[in-house]
């Protein structure tokens, strides 16, 4: 049965009414009532108001509960420890292989170590983050979840039961739980809430013991639209039309974790997918995308870019996507490619777009080559946008003022977010693209056939129209969109 209420303030409730105590009982509060009783989902006895009773199914109620009260992280381990209390837990003997592994298994397998890694996942997914951080330290693991691209902290693992954490983290992506000493990479196919999760995990040896990464693709999400990424109207026009051609390489460039992947894909789907070949190589598949063929990149399995895109070329594509470009073998394929009439995409990792033509060419492609076979590049970065629920103008101090000032960026159009429960006192939520578009010109193909440096092309191609990342980032300044201080950490 749902909870059936209009909401309620429960900023007044008792400080022993945490969000960690409530997750721990199940219990959620739903109103408080004209005679001054507090209404929750299932009974407590831990607020001094009279009781009204409702009820609800367990997965309502924790939602409810993760909506409704702010999280307090430093009180998490202690609840976590109260469940651990009566658990009998194993002491890990790293001597003994064999005997750590049953030992590692079992630890890993009790309750209280299944509910924190669980609520974990369902946490991370719950507030939007990317990736979830397990980092070794000397009084125990340290979480944080990557949001909107930044670190944030994450509820603490339970005391002394860090091992275990990461021994069931291993044990679900089918990792060898007893070796420590080596990097593993793994997956974990998980269901939440009627939603796909494939999770990428990855362990690497430190000091202190081994540190987790995972990364969380969540397979129901839907493809943005290209015109929701947030493209200036000249960029956008351009990326439409030359993605419509039916042959050449377009470039996405970028750091690691800037949206070119994203990007790709809404420009794909601007494709008629019903009337053409669509066929992609990726490392891993972020989006499932219907019409498109997709291909996963699997090292143990040799296929890599290089095997995968000579392979997919026998399947008559009319478009290819490569993930990344990464070694010389794939870029000369992709090349030929789309020399001989198809439409490729593909992404480097350079800093701006005039670097991801020097990229290219130092993995040996020649530049007559090039030339004659790239029609675009784009680099892109993203940055956090200010939260609109508490979004306030403020005094700068004199020194960024004046660096906006000499961007036509006036003291009135500087904002910046207060904090709130909205944004989880980040004052940013959600993130918007910063785009540089390189578009070929006589001039510039001429130049990479001669072999010309990064700041002769960034000549040419300012002189073409390119407008800067920083030139586009203060644009999104000047709007109210997002802070100098943002920009700062991420494009300039």
């Amino acid at each position: 049965m749902a909870i059936c209420s209009d909401g309620a303030d429960v900023t007044s409730l008792p400080q022993e009414l945490s969000r960690e105590f409530l997750l721990y009982h199940g219990v959620c509060p739903v109103a408080i009532t004209p005679s001054g009783a507090l209404s929750v989902a299932i009974a407590s006895e831990m607020s001094e108001r009279r009781i009204a009773i409702g009820c609800g199914d367990l997965y309502d109620i924790y939602h409810r509960i993760v909506e409704r009260v702010p999280l307090e992280m430093a009180a998490f381990s202690q609840t976590v420890e109260r469940l651990t209390a009566s658990s009998s837990t194993v002491e890990l003997e790293r001597s003994d292989d064999a005997r750590v592994d049953t030992d590692a298994r079992d630890l890993a397998n009790q309750p209280p170590v299944i509910r924190y890694v669980n609520f974990l996942l369902t946490e991370a997914h719950d507030r939007g983050a990317s990736d979830i951080h397990i980092e070794a330290a000397a009084d125990g693991p340290v979480v944080r979840f990557r949001i909107d691209g930044v670190l944030v902290s994450a509820p603490e693992a339970p005391h002394g039961l860090g091992d275990a954490v990461t021994s069931r983290i291993k044990l679900l992506a089918g990792l060898d739980i007893a070796e420590r000493r080596r990097p593993q990479d793994g997956r974990i196919r998980a269901r939440l809430d009627a939603r796909a999760l494939d999770l990428r995990v990855s362990t690497v040896p430190t000091y202190f013991g081994e540190s987790v990464v995972i990364r969380l693709l969540d397979h129901g999400s839907v493809t943005p639209e290209l015109t929701s990424l947030g493209m200036p109207d000249d960029i956008l026009i351009a990326m439409s039309a030359i993605s419509a051609r039916s042959h050449g390489l377009i470039l996405v460039t970028g750091p690691t974790g800037s949206g070119k992947t994203t990007t790709l894909y809404a420009t794909l789907l601007r494709r008629n997918l019903e009337s053409e070949k669509v066929i992609t190589v990726e490392d891993p598949v972020e989006y499932q995308l219907r019409s498109v063929t997709q291909v996963p990149v699997n090292r143990l399995a040799g296929v890599t870019f290089a095997s995968a895109l000579r392979s997919i070329l026998r399947q008559d594509p009319d478009v290819v996507m490569i993930g990344e470009m990464r070694d010389t073998e794939t870029a000369e394929i992709a090349l030929q490619a789309a020399a001989t009439g198809h439409l490729v995409f593909s992404t480097v990792h350079t800093n701006d777009a005039a670097g991801a033509v020097i990229r290219i060419r130092d993995l040996g492609i020649p530049g007559f080559l090039l030339a004659a076979t790239l029609e675009l590049v784009m680099a892109q970065r993203l940055v956090r946008v200010i939260c609109s629920s508490c979004r306030e103008q403020y005094e700068p101090d004199p020194s960024v003022m004046s660096m906006a000032a000499q961007h036509g960026v006036v003291e009135s159009a500087l904002t910046h977010g207060r904090g709130c429960r909205e944004c989880n006192g980040t004052g940013y939520r959600g993130r918007v693209g910063v785009f540089e578009l390189l578009k070929m010109t006589p001039e510039i193909r001429a130049a990479i056939t001669a072999d010309a440096s990064h700041a002769e092309l960034t000549r040419l191609a300012a002189a073409a129209g390119m407008k800067s990342l920083a030139s586009n980032a203060w644009a999104l300044i000047a709007d109210g969109i997002t802070s100098i201080e943002e920009v700062t950490r991420a494009v300039l």
